[in-house]
C-alpha cells in the first residue's frame, strides 16, 4: 500500500496494491496495522455504500459534534471526492483538495474528523464506498455550499449538478457552524 499526504497533510490518498491475474483481481481495502502504520488509525462502525448517477454532487457534509472519519472508495464508475478543512484553528482553514476516485484506478481515501466531504459522479453511475469512524447522526448533520466562492472548489463538471434539497440550501462556509476545538 502507498500512502501519500495530500496538499492538506492530513487527508491521504491511498493507493491498494492490486494483485490480478487472468481470473480477476485481489486488493485490501481495509488493514488496521498497515493503515495505523500510515498514521491512520481509526476505528470504524459504519460501513455505506451509494449509487449516484452521472452529474449528482453529494455533500459538502459533516457531522459537527459527532465528526465522522471516512475511508472512501468507488467499485463502480468514477467520482471527483473533495474534502473541505473546517477546523477553526487549522492553517487550511477553509481549503479543499480533491482527487478523482474510480473503479480503474481503485484509490482510497482517508477524509479525517474535522473536513466537509462531497463528490461528483463524472461516469453514468458511480456506486461510492463508504467506512465511517462514528455513526450517522442526522440531528447532528451539517452541510456547506458545494459552489462556495470562498472555497472555490474546482468541481470537473461539464453538466448542471444534480443535488438534494438540503444541499441547495446549504449555508455558505461564512455562516455554517465549524469545528472550533479539532
Amino acid at each position: 500500500m502507498k500512502a501519500t499526504p495530500l496538499a492538506i497533510p492530513e487527508v491521504v490518498l491511498i493507493e491498494p496494491r492490486v494483485f490480478g491475474d487472468a481470473r480477476g483481481f485481489f486488493m485490501e481495502t481495509w488493514h488496521a496495522r498497515t493503515f495505523a502504520e500510515a498514521g491512520i488509525a481509526a476505528r470504524f462502525v459504519q460501513d455505506n455504500h451509494s449509487r449516484s448517477a452521472r452529474g449528482v454532487l453529494r455533500g459538502l457534509h459533516y457531522q459537527l459534534r459527532k465528526p465522522q472519519g471516512k475511508l472512501v472508495r468507488v467499485v463502480s464508475g468514477e467520482v471527483f471526492d473533495v474534502a473541505v478543512d473546517l477546523r477553526r484553528r487549522s492553517p487550511s482553514f477553509g481549503r479543499w483538495v480533491g482527487t478523482r476516485l474510480s473503479e480503474d484506478n481503485k484509490r482510497l481515501l482517508w477524509v479525517p474528523p474535522g473536513f466537509a466531504h462531497g463528490f461528483c459522479v463524472l461516469s453514468e453511475h458511480a456506486d461510492f464506498l463508504y467506512k465511517c469512524s462514528e455513526f450517522y447522526a442526522p440531528e447532528d448533520e451539517r452541510a456547506l455550499r458545494w459552489d462556495d466562492p470562498d472555497i472555490g472548489i474546482d468541481w470537473p463538471l461539464d453538466v448542471t449538478p444534480v443535488l438534494s434539497a438540503k444541499d441547495a440550501a446549504a449555508p455558505l462556509l461564512r455562516d455554517a457552524a465549524v469545528y472550533a476545538d479539532l
